[in-house]
């Protein structure tokens, strides 16, 4: 699903950003719309600048203080996606470049981006889960040694170590 969201995006954006440019410039002139294009190209290097330069002090800060750099990794990573949107030609992708490195919306789009990034991980690890131990096969209650990834040695009741979802010691009595 992901890579074919990926390059419809890559395939339609320059498609809608030639489109918005034909727009504006029929509404506002050929000079003008180039001219705004130049400024926003300007005054977006001027802002990557300038943050990436409080990023860079704010992760060196953290690491200095010996704390785990987690918000400041993602702000860096956020204002370089953020600069290479404002530095490519055109409106749409400097409205999301924009979004991406302005101090008051940076937060926004980090939390955005940190949960659908901790749901994919969640449904992966499932997907994972799954694909080792099927139902009906390997450890759990009731299950001896069997045909099935959770058999063989280190695999019996007497293993440390419990397998995913609700489990219930026991003994099994025939």
């Amino acid at each position: 699903m992901l890579p074919l969201l990926l390059v419809l995006v890559l395939l339609g954006m320059p498609v809608l950003e030639i489109f918005v440019i034909i727009q504006l410039g029929g509404a506002i002139g050929a000079w003008p719309t180039v001219g705004l294009l130049a400024a926003e190209f300007l005054l977006g290097a001027w802002i990557v600048r300038r943050e990436g330069r409080r990023a860079w002090r704010a992760l060196q800060d953290a690491v200095g203080r010996g704390v785990m750099p987690d918000r400041e990794l993602a702000d860096a990573a956020l204002i370089m996606a953020g600069g290479v949107l404002l530095l490519t030609p055109g409106f749409v992708t400097d409205v999301f470049g924009l979004l991406f490195i302005l101090p008051f919306t940076r937060p926004l789009v980090r939390r955005a981006l940190s949960g659908w990034a901790s749901r994919r991980m969640r449904a992966a690890a499932d997907r994972e889960a799954y694909a080792i131990f099927p139902p009906g096969f390997g450890p759990g209650p009731g299950r001896g040694p069997g045909p099935g990834p959770g058999s063989g040695p280190g695999s019996g009741p007497d293993r440390d170590e419990t397998p995913p979802g609700p489990v219930v010691r026991g003994e099994v009595v025939d």
